[in-house]
């Protein structure tokens, strides 16, 4: 491999991810770190998994107070491992390091209160049932787990020992997603009925990770973790043995909003998918995937289409939500985020302005709006874009609100925004797509597929 090209796989640092089911959640009673004297006594944490979306969720712990790292676990010891526990020691956290994740609960028994996971997705049951029969705290990254019969095994043993297990869909805890989904679909109504969605996540080529030559995981230490290779370890995404492929690691994020914020679960999905640009010998799953889903609501049903590209990232990712009385754009991302009012619509947004549930389009759209012909009678006018007046405080990680909401719910302060059960809801909705497009024909979900 040339030096150029590992170069190229180390930067590489990009898989975006970034937060909230009201109400969705189990009420826990006060816990042991309940502020007491006006103070809050630290929560111990240990990460496990120490890779690029590890180092994300270590950087958003350390802008909240009173979370401290006391052990980080990585097989790849002389890059990820040693490189993140020397930087914690650094910022304060006096941390031990571990290859093997039984020996850090071992020897740590006592000293955390929690572990964050962010291992690949084949290892995310394994190791959080571990943890928290070893009594401790979970948050654990999505998916729950490429195999829904271990996801399965998850939420049993949540309910089994009682401890907090949160899965890392974090727009749930996003105020954006928080203010849309409380002010403006459930009090304001402000979208009408809604009748249909469109999603994607367009990603442009990305080149297989690379490592450099000096840092190789020995033969052993790799077949004793589940990986053939090192290109399978540092590109486990695109292996079926070991990941979901995009529409579960990209899509679950969006398609978990869709259910969300319609209250409702699908009843059936076709899917259409390949891998048409990679070779599938490094990529067997599909690097293109275009599903829709149908809803069955209390207003009716709803379909929803979602798109995953693997190979141009044109207009990036986002959510529409579209409405008889107006359409809601929303995305992780802070630059996008828009309410659109139809021409017909009945819907008091005067109101909803005064009460700062939207801001006032610009006076310039509005003139435009009123003044401008149609050059068609089947044209409909643009309708008029309303902002968003909720965001994410400037500077603010995306999953700093879905850490905080985990470790308010450790203090006894919150519920999990995404507890197991909802976290395995949307795992079998995005596992589901991957068996449609396989099945080639439209699959349906039964009622007791959702439910463990």
């Amino acid at each position: 491999m040339s030096e150029s090209k590992t170069q190229q796989g180390i930067d590489r640092r990009s898989f975006l991810r970034s937060t909230a089911a009201v109400g969705a959640g189990l009420a826990f009673a006060p816990r042991m770190f309940a502020a007491a004297s006006g103070g809050e006594k630290d929560i111990n944490v240990a990460l496990l998994g120490a890779g690029a979306e590890g180092q994300i969720l270590m950087e958003a712990c350390r802008k909240i107070p009173n979370v401290k790292f006391k052990a980080v676990c990585d097989i790849w010891e002389v890059y990820n491992q040693k490189r993140v526990s020397r930087l914690l020691d650094r910022y304060g956290h006096k941390n031990n390091s571990y290859v093997d994740y039984k020996e850090m609960l071992d020897k740590e028994k006592g000293n955390i209160d929690a572990v964050i996971i962010a291992t690949p997705d084949f290892w995310h049951a394994e190791h959080a049932i571990a943890c928290m029969e070893a009594g401790l705290d979970v948050y654990c990254e999505k998916e729950m787990s490429n195999d829904l019969a271990k996801a399965r095994q998850m939420v049993e043993s949540q309910k089994k020992t009682g401890k907090l297990l949160q899965i890392g869909h974090q727009r749930r805890s996003n105020p954006r997603y928080l203010h849309c989904y409380n002010k403006l679909l459930k009090e304001a109504k402000i979208l009408g009925r809604i009748t249909t969605i469109n999603g994607q996540w367009n990603r442009g080529v990305q080149e297989p990770l690379a490592w450099p030559k000096n840092a190789v995981i020995d033969d052993a230490t790799l077949a004793k973790f589940g990986f053939a290779s090192m290109d399978q370890f540092r590109n486990w995404r695109w292996y079926k043995k070991l990941g979901g492929g995009p529409i579960v690691d990209l899509g679950s994020h969006q398609i978990d909003i869709y259910a969300w914020f319609l209250d409702a679960l699908p009843k059936g999905v076709i899917a259409s998918g390949g891998t048409d640009y990679y070779d599938k010998k490094t990529h067997e799953w599909y690097d293109t995937v275009m599903t829709i889903f149908d809803f069955e609501t209390k207003e009716g049903v709803v379909r929803g289409y979602y798109q995953v590209l693997t190979t141009n990232s044109s207009q990036g990712y986002y959510e529409t939500f579209l409405g008889d009385q107006g359409s809601l754009v929303i995305s992780e991302s802070a630059a996008r985020g828009s309410v659109y009012r139809e021409q017909s619509a009945q819907v008091e947004w005067d109101k909803w302005v005064k009460l700062g549930f939207v801001t006032e389009p610009k006076k310039e759209e509005k003139k435009a709006d009123a003044t401008t012909a149609a050059l068609d009678v089947r044209e409909t006018l643009a309708p008029p874009a309303y902002e968003l007046a909720v965001s994410m405080p400037a500077g603010t990680p995306y999953h700093q609100p879905h850490l905080e909401n985990f470790f308010n719910a450790m203090r006894g302060k919150e519920k999990l925004n995404c507890p197991a059960e909802v976290g395995y809801e949307t795992a079998v909705m995005v596992l589901k797509v991957n068996e449609a497009v396989e099945a080639q024909r439209r699959l349906e979900f039964k009622p007791e597929e959702f439910k463990v």
